[in-house]
């Protein structure tokens, strides 16, 4: 039998605590050994309330709990929060639909959600036959993104650079606890692909590219989401997405094919939701795409086989935005929408978000009646349908809670965004120590992103792609506005405006004008938001009117800080020569702009590391976990090293306004077997004059393997806080199934022999000998 290990990750939150907790010094990583395919254990005792409601649903209630569909349906034209009582009567009462989702064009006041989901409610439990509540699920991606006013967090690929998961865990809890103030109890989050496709529009949903960090910051999301159950009042049910293979499509186009060896698959991209699965999920949402020629939300094999089988998953899987239909209409696999839709219920799917009609049930009733679809199958959806329902608290009480409302909006959160915003900084370049700033030093702050709210949070704010400027709370400040709070209005001097596409923003001659009155000039370049597919890019290169900024700054003589609000890597090989210091802020969100003043003008120490290796050339990606014989050059001869690796910057990489030694790294021994930790320690010095915080990477590089080996793989993290002078010894511990990998026969092994650990530029050797068996994961 296959053995799977993940690494648990100790969280040590209090429940309702939104203070913000650092990581220990010491961060340990223990080997939890789960079987991959069932065994074969007594039957699950059945819940006798949700077999008597099953028993009594005719076929069409039966369908209409797998069918959800989108708010538009039941709302009035022309409006954006008004029910129509009769749409919402057809939904509930004549379609019989079991959940439903989303907003219509932008977040709503809780007062308004409130009044939506009790008149929903009230058609579901009261005139209904069976009073069965509906299911409402959100999209709340970084915060409580659909409720007004409420605090945004970093996106992912900024809370990886935190390399703090404590963070992560604290921002879900707080997210969970507005989301269900609001009346929703279902959250679709968290994105569990792992970003290794640099151009794919979703790249700032993910934690990054490397498959321990995703596993490990997608546990502590789901443990924030879900802590006590997902049936209380601060807590909503989550949904790992987007299963399988979704983030790395060939063309690094949305939504478009992935092409991904299956030892690949099994061992990048599937650790996550098994790690998601041991964390507690209640959901997961289906990649939209396809994999090696085979659309997922159709596929028995990945649906059932493995999700269900291998991972032991027993949650609701619902499609993503009109997949099944896709099945017929894009992917061609399916000859009629009839078909589309026995394709996907028969491969494993429990819920369509069809989203803008009624056909997956009318089509699926159909199915059944003929009996092309059996009862049975439909019976097995539903009731993980309704145990969900049961699960999140819907029988005992399906109405919003108005003594909720005090939950949201308070100023803790705002505390616990502002910290990951500080954490998540990542200072790339600081040459002669031009930052961090003098507050009487008179900056002009210029470039697309200086007067910019949405650059600053990307996607899913307030609305979907998160453009509207309009819709963000006063307490979102833009970074020449936080640098003039900073330093005072008279210290910094702008010409930038809030649209990003304004040419004002892209005026070299009035930069060059500006500046004679500065002394520095701190640059806002990057990317306007976007969400999904209208974010597709055919080149990461920086668009040319921001590099032409970038030149213009530097003719000027004055010193050039250059700030990066983006979502994935764009390229600025041509300019960062010409620039005394990078500053990547990510998408930071509703206290990124003071936290990007802070550390411009030194009142917070960086300590931000990249999540990701940021690409020098927009046709050279190569990531940090690259196989040695990736670096070959045969231009020039005999060269392996770095001539085939040369990232503008490498994953891992973040400066300080302090500076750090590493010493002394170790093992408790020299030789381990299956059944053995090995304990690996550093010792970690502040070298520098002020208090600074250090990220601390742990890799591991096998020396021979029957599959070519990485250079090197990430295996576990921490972060240490240290005061000037002071020393610390960092520790982990790891076992022989941390160090697996998968064969060429699918199967996760340990194979005996010699491992480099390497920190930093520290290296230390041990040796696997095999007991017995391996250590399988």
């Amino acid at each position: 039998m296959k053995k799977y290990t993940i690494l648990a990750f100790s969280l040590a939150i209090a429940l309702h605590s939104c203070g913000v907790t650092q990581p220990s010094a010491t961060q340990h990583t223990e080997a939890a050994t789960v079987a991959a395919e069932p065994a074969s254990a007594p039957a699950k005792a059945t819940d006798k309330e949700i077999e008597d409601l099953l028993a009594q649903m005719s076929i069409e209630e039966k369908v209409g709990q797998m069918t959800q569909v989108t708010i538009d349906l039941i709302l009035k034209d022309g409006t954006t929060t008004t029910i129509d009582e009769g749409k919402l009567k057809k939904a509930i009462l004549d379609k019989n639909v079991g959940s439903i989702l989303n907003v219509r064009e932008h977040a709503y006041t809780v007062e308004q959600w409130h009044q939506i989901l009790t008149a929903i409610q009230n058609v579901a439990t009261k005139e209904s036959r069976l009073k069965v509540p509906v299911l409402y699920g959100i999209d709340a991606i970084h915060g409580a993104n659909y409720i007004a006013g409420s605090t945004l967090f970093p996106h992912n690929i900024g809370m990886a650079a935190t390399r703090n998961p404590e963070l992560v865990s604290q921002a879900a809890k707080i997210t969970a606890i507005e989301t269900r103030a609001s009346g929703i109890p279902w959250n679709f989050d968290p994105v569990l692909d792992v970003g290794r496709q640099p151009l794919w529009p979703r790249f700032e949903e993910t934690f990054g590219e490397d498959v321990h960090m995703v596993k490990t910051m997608g546990a502590a999301a789901i443990k924030g989401y879900e802590q006590d159950g997902p049936g209380q009042d601060h807590t909503v049910a989550s949904c790992m997405k987007h299963f399988l293979g979704y983030s790395v499509p060939g063309s690094g186009k949305d939504r478009t094919p992935s092409y991904i060896p299956e030892q690949m698959l099994r061992e990048i991209f599937l650790p996550p939701f098994k790690a998601a699965v041991e964390a507690g999920v209640s959901t997961v949402m289906i990649n939209s795409g396809e994999v090696n020629g085979t659309p997922v939300h159709g596929s028995k094999y990945y649906l059932t086989d493995i999700l269900r089988g291998e991972l032991g998953f027993e949650g609701v899987a619902v499609s993503d935005w009109e997949d099944v239909i896709r099945l017929h209409t894009r992917h061609r696999v399916a000859d009629t929408p009839k078909e589309a839709v026995r394709m996907a219920v028969e491969a494993g799917l429990d819920m369509s978000m069809v989203p803008t009609d009624y056909s997956f049930y009318d089509l699926l009733v159909e199915l059944v009646k003929e009996g092309t679809v059996s009862e049975e199958r439909i019976n097995t959806s539903v009731r993980r349908i309704l145990v969900l329902k049961k699960k999140v608290g819907l029988f005992q009480n399906a109405f919003p809670m108005p003594e909720l409302k005090a939950q949201l909006h308070k100023p803790e959160y705002d505390q616990v965004s502002y910290q990951a915003a500080l954490e998540s900084i990542t200072l790339l370049k600081n040459e002669k120590q031009v930052l961090p700033l003098s507050k009487n030093t008179k900056v002009l702050v210029a470039g697309p992103g200086a007067n910019s709210l949405p650059a600053l949070h990307g996607s899913w704010s307030y609305i979907w792609q998160g453009t509207d400027a309009s819709k963000y709370p006063d307490k979102a400040k833009t970074v020449v506005a936080a640098l003039a709070a900073k330093a005072g209005k008279g210290n910094v001097i702008s010409s930038a405006v809030a649209d990003y596409k304004a040419a004002a923003n892209y005026n070299v001659a009035q930069l060059k004008k500006d500046t004679r009155q500065a002394q520095a000039i701190v640059l806002v370049l990057g990317e306007n938001a976007y969400a999904e597919s209208p974010g597709v890019i055919d080149d990461l290169t920086l668009d040319a009117d921001q590099l032409a900024l970038a030149r213009a700054a530097k003719e000027t003589g004055k010193a050039v800080i250059l700030v990066l609000l983006e979502g994935r890597p764009r390229i600025v090989s041509s300019i960062e020569p010409q620039v005394d210091a990078v500053v990547l802020a990510y998408r930071p969100s509703t206290f990124g702009a003071p936290a990007i003043a802070d550390v411009l003008y030194g009142d917070y120490n960086p300590s931000g590391v990249l999540p990701f290796t940021y690409p020098r050339y927009t046709g050279d990606i190569l990531l940090y976990d690259h196989k040695g014989t990736e670096r070959i050059r045969e231009d020039v001869p005999n060269t392996y090293g770095d001539a085939g690796f040369n990232p503008q910057w490498a994953f891992g990489t973040g400066l300080s306004y302090t500076t750090f030694s590493l010493s002394d790294l170790r093992t408790d021994k020299t030789s381990f077997g299956a059944a053995d930790k090995l304990q690996v320690s550093v010792k970690v010095r502040n070298t520098g004059n002020r208090a600074g915080k250090k990220a601390i990477d742990l890799f591991s590089h096998d020396q021979y393997a029957s599959i070519t080996p990485s250079v090197r793989r990430l295996r576990a993290f921490s972060k240490v806080e240290l005061q000037p002078g002071e020393e610390r010894e960092v520790r982990f511990t790891i076992g022989a199934s941390d160090l697996a990998f998968v064969n060429e026969q699918g199967q996760w092994v340990t194979e005996p022999g010699a491992f480099d650990l390497l920190i930093g530029d520290l290296k230390v050797t041990v040796n696997y000998q095999e007991q017995g068996k391996a250590s399988l994961k």
